[in-house]
């Protein structure tokens, strides 16, 4: 049984075009899309909100031949391409007001190469509101907005209050473009691990819809029992060999370890997957 096992993948194109098992959620995706245009989702880490960032920007690129043999395939029948602008705060140590700055500003140039420049813009929120008009205006199609990780900076900065102000000020600004740009925007998407309500960063963004606690898609992300047996029959079946389990036990054995997380009230239970894919990866059990 060679099977790809994605333990740490979090790019969707990546994981499609090498033929590691993916647990299909676009089905939800495509839902999210249609009835709805700003969303946050905060889930733990190592949850698969990076990859669900990934899968809604390939998605956005109108890369159609990874969703082969996916629901997406057959419920989308567009596949209009949108500008896709992804910004992910997770891949820098913020200790200093500079550090939030520098990434926001290699951010912004990335973007601004693609979609241009305008010498007026002296701030880093004014600039991301350029960026969104041109890319708008440079291909006729409204923009798409993925931020991966939103609370990072803050969540690093919890121990210097300072600091976070500092953070927490000018994401505020940063993110309060969406809400000017309104007009040149089709979707977008924030995630985290903290709920915004606590922290002002959204005050000026209140047409945030949080989908964190909604039963609808409190399936959007991690893996439910029904998805283990869809997608992992075999591998437990292998794993209780190896453990000298029966079926039942190891099943039961995953669901002690993995399983737990609810969402909301009466949601079913979610496994974790980055857990989950470690232990069919390695054939061994561990906390």
């Amino acid at each position: 049984m060679n099977r790809l096992y994605p333990v740490g993948i979090q790019n969707f194109e990546d994981l499609r075009s090498r033929g590691y098992i993916y647990v299909d959620k676009t089905s939800l995706l495509y839902n999210l899309v249609q009835t709805g245009k700003y969303y946050f989702l905060s889930r733990p880490r190592r949850f698969g909100k990076s990859l669900m960032i990934s899968t809604l920007e390939a998605y956005f690129q109108g890369k159609k031949e990874l969703f082969k043999g996916l629901a997406m395939e057959s419920l989308e029948k567009d596949w209009t391409v949108h500008p896709v602008l992804h910004m992910d705060l997770n891949t820098e140590k913020y200790d200093t007001e500079a550090s939030l700055e520098n990434k926001l500003e290699l951010t912004l140039k990335q973007w601004e190469a693609e979609y241009g420049y305008n010498p007026d813009e002296y701030s880093v929120a004014t600039r991301f509101e350029g960026v969104i008009r041109r890319a708008a205006k440079k291909t006729g199609q409204k923009v798409v907005i993925l931020i991966d990780e939103y609370d990072k900076p803050m969540l690093q900065a919890i121990s210097k209050p300072e600091l976070q102000t500092e953070f927490r000020n000018t994401l505020k600004a940063f993110y309060g473009a969406l809400k000017s740009c309104d007009g040149s925007i089709y979707f977008a998407m924030l995630t985290g691990v903290t709920k915004f309500s606590k922290v002002s960063v959204f005050s000026d963004l209140n047409n945030l819809r949080d989908i964190s606690m909604v039963n609808q898609y409190a399936e959007i992300c991690g893996i439910s029992e029904a998805e283990l047996h869809q997608y992992f029959d075999e591998d437990i079946h292998v794993l209780a060999d190896k453990l000298g389990l029966s079926f039942e036990q190891t099943c039961e054995q995953l669901r002690v370890n993995y399983d737990g997380y609810h969402f909301c009230y009466k949601s079913v239970g979610m496994y974790n997957p980055f857990s989950l894919l470690s232990t069919f990866a390695n054939m061994q059990i561990g906390s």
